[in-house]
């Protein structure tokens, strides 16, 4: 006879099991890998997926985010420039932006690469000593190394001549800094300090919602004028916390023209929902366009309360699109089945596709499930270049020399469904072009892999590669 024990769990695993399958908004992917895990990992699996099963969020926080949106109107806010339509190939990726954000592509832009290395924080740093009426600064990371404490110095100094500085950090990921004294120092210069998905007790904030949604995002606003876009955290290339994978290689890009507003909105979106103040006065200010720019721009922010559309939307209408040379730099590639099926694709109609990799990633489990997919990208003629010394952290996807997204997004399920990430999608052959340039020196510095190398793997490593790829939907 079977125990009472053995019975309550096959009763739970029939549960779990049936609200796996009948869980809306799930890819069947992504059903299959928590069927398997829950049937496979009785007790594991009914943990995990109570734990990240779903994208539990507390109540009053989906009210507080609905209330705020609505009261923001996020669609009327982006037309703070002249409104482009735009023609030809890029048009469906940014109606599939569009549609995630409810941001408008705007005209009269302008964008500025900054250079490689840890000279690009010198330009914040610098617009921050030189701001008049406020800087508001959002990132995931925040050390308290070099680059961390040279921010939060110019940060005080402005706070201190009267300017409104304000500051939101992920709590998890720049919880060194809140710890710090230079958070202190910050808050006592008249600096206001907040932090996006607060932990709490993790065992209490189980209850109510997931743990492990983060507030990716890397903003930095300066008197509504400037802005900047990237994948660059604020903090040293060495990157204390992980220094044996330094340097980190980043992307960062200074923005100018009406699609600075955009990036306020999000800033003032996440603020609003942390912070009872009410900025959006903030994005009622005038801000005429950028007579000189010429880049048509449309922000793209996603996060885990409203994953209907996502960066995958755009990204795979891109790749379509493309009909000559397609250009990706992500750290991490564990995309869903249509964004994978997309580069694929585009190799086989012959389209020249670059995909740069590091050679060695910073997380094992989401290394092994990138090489899973190696061997399918390479037989459908992607060029696959593993990038070394360092870590190659850039978020980057060109196409064609025309058009182009970058940001904080990676090529992953996590970016797509449970960060809160925040992408650039540009339409200028200039700046493509300059972005293609910083990635022939990713190229440079990398080695490609081939088939013949991947044959070439011990049995061991490809049954590593392929088990752990079981999950690579829920990664």
């Amino acid at each position: 006879m079977p125990s009472v024990w053995v019975i309550l769990m096959f009763i739970a695993q029939a549960a779990f099991v049936v609200r796996a399958l009948l869980r809306p908004g799930l890819t069947p992917s992504a059903r299959l890998a928590w069927v398997t895990i829950i049937l496979a990992l009785p007790v594991v699996g009914l943990a995990a997926y109570a734990l990240f099963g779903e994208i539990r969020m507390a109540r009053a926080q989906r009210e507080r985010i609905r209330e705020i949106r609505n009261r923001l109107n996020a669609a009327q806010i982006g037309q703070g420039g002249p409104l482009v339509q735009p023609s030809g190939p890029a048009r469906p990726a940014f109606a599939a932006g569009h549609a995630t954000s409810q941001f408008p592509p705007v005209g009269g832009n302008r964008l500025t690469l900054l250079p490689e290395g840890d000279a690009m924080m010198d330009d914040i740093i610098a617009a921050i000593e030189a701001a008049q009426h406020h800087v508001h600064v959002l990132y995931y990371i925040w050390l308290p190394d070099d680059t961390g404490t040279r921010m939060a110095q110019a940060l005080c100094a402005a706070a201190r001549r009267g300017v409104a500085c304000r500051v939101l950090v992920d709590d998890h990921g720049a919880r060194r800094m809140i710890r710090s004294a230079l958070w202190r120092q910050m808050g006592a210069a008249g600096v206001a300090l907040d932090r996006a998905a607060p932990l709490g007790n993790p065992l209490i904030s189980l209850l109510f919602g997931r743990i492990d949604l983060r507030n990716h995002r890397k903003i930095v606003v300066v008197d509504n004028r400037l802005s900047w876009v990237g994948s660059r955290n604020c903090a040293d290339a060495a990157f204390a916390i992980k220094r044996r994978f330094a340097p980190w290689v980043d992307i960062l890009v200074r923005l100018e023209g009406p699609v600075v507003r955009q990036q306020q909105a999000v800033f003032v979106h996440d603020w609003m929902t942390h912070h009872a103040e009410d900025l959006s006065a903030v994005l009622t200010e005038p801000m005429p366009p950028d007579p000189s720019g010429t880049v048509t721009a449309q922000v793209i922010s996603s996060g885990p309360d409203d994953v209907q559309t996502t960066p995958s939307d755009a990204l795979c209408a891109m790749l379509y699109a493309a009909t000559d040379r397609l250009v990706m730099t992500t750290p991490y590639y564990v995309p869903d089945q249509a964004l994978h099926v997309a580069i694929c694709s585009a190799a086989e109609r012959g389209v020249a596709v670059d995909l740069i990799l590091p050679a060695r990633n910073d997380s094992a489990i989401v290394g092994a499930a990138s090489e899973s997919l190696l061997p399918e990208l390479l037989h459908a003629g992607v060029r696959v270049h593993l990038f070394h010394p360092g870590l190659i952290h850039s978020k980057i996807v060109t196409v064609d020399g025309q058009f182009a997204m970058l940001g904080t997004a990676n090529l992953d399920h996590r970016s797509f469904d449970l960060n809160y990430e925040n992408s650039l999608l540009l339409a200028c052959p200039d700046v493509t072009a300059e972005l293609d340039a910083r990635q022939q020196t990713y190229i440079d510095r990398a080695h490609p892999i081939t088939r013949a190398d991947v044959a070439g793997w011990p049995l061991w490593r490809r049954l590593r590669n392929n088990v752990i790829a079981l999950a690579s939907p829920l990664l």
